[in-house]
């Protein structure tokens, strides 16, 4: 078994619980985060444990959908999504911290878990190196997309 983390920080200059919204919003997210593509819901009702999507991004030139779904669920402070691919089991956790002035920091950590030799070799050059600072760009940007999204006068 080999596993990589990859993590990014970002402070909001918006209140949690609008910050946990826009994070929660799965249908909305292709409106606010430029790197996602489409979304399809597996589930209904409310965000948490158990909800369920496909999301579709655009990366290296090509569509690529994953199904995810939500683990942990501590709203307004975590919560953790899940998606299996390609021999690899992806987690990626969202924990909103409280700043003074209506602000609110969010660290999004992303990791890998693969078992198949292969699919770990392949994953050690994505998540390492150069790799690893194009995954937290690409995190950082979507970050900076909600950031915007909220903090925008409109």
């Amino acid at each position: 078994m080999t596993t990589w983390q990859v993590g990014v920080e970002r402070r909001i200059a918006a209140p949690p619980g609008r910050v946990w919204e826009a994070l929660t919003d799965i249908e909305g997210s292709p409106r606010v985060i430029s790197g996602i593509e489409r979304v399809e819901m597996l589930s209904d009702g409310a965000f948490g444990v158990g909800t369920r999507w496909r999301e579709t991004r655009r990366m290296l030139g090509k569509d690529a959908t994953e199904e995810m779904w939500v683990t942990a669920c501590e709203a307004p402070a975590r919560y953790v999504v899940e998606a299996e691919s390609h021999g690899a089991h992806y987690t990626s956790e969202f924990v909103l911290t409280p700043e003074s002035g209506e602000a609110t920091t969010v660290r999004l950590s992303f990791g890998s878990e693969v078992q198949k030799a292969g699919v770990a070799k392949v994953m050690g050059k994505l998540l390492g190196g150069i790799g690893s600072k194009a995954v937290a760009k690409a995190l950082a940007k979507d970050l900076s997309d909600v950031a915007g999204a909220l903090e925008s006068p409109a």
